[in-house]
């Protein structure tokens, strides 16, 4: 069944908007501190409050597509990113679990910090 530009739009909306919700589930900030932006807005995908950085250092661009192109959304997302914040794609695809993609040795770092910080198991 072909898509439509409609449907796609809805997609990804769906996806910034589950994007959201999770990052204030995990914090104590309010909706006004994450708000999923317009499709074909220019720049990134949600639009963080200044404490909302504090929390979420990141800068997200989402993709909720069956056939993505990684590196043009990376690159897209470093573009957007301001200074200080990581640059961060969260992908989807129809019947499988977002992921987030992001440069390595950050991750690596980040990965350190929490089971350095945490101890053994995720978070």
């Amino acid at each position: 069944m072909p898509t439509t530009t409609a449907g796609n739009k809805a997609k990804g909306r769906r996806l910034q908007q589950w994007v959201a919700k999770t990052m204030l589930s995990l914090s104590s900030l309010s909706s006004d501190d994450v708000v999923s932006r317009p499709m074909g807005s220019n720049g990134e995908d949600l639009m963080l409050s200044a404490a909302a950085r504090e929390v979420f250092p990141l800068s997200i661009e989402c993709a909720n597509q069956e056939r993505l192109n990684l590196w043009t959304k990376y690159k897209q997302a470093k573009s957007n990113a301001p200074e200080g914040t990581l640059a961060t794609v969260i992908a989807k695809k129809n019947g499988e679990r977002p992921v987030a993609i992001v440069d390595a040795e950050a991750f690596l770092h980040i990965v350190y910090e929490v089971f350095r910080v945490q101890g053994r198991g995720l978070p």
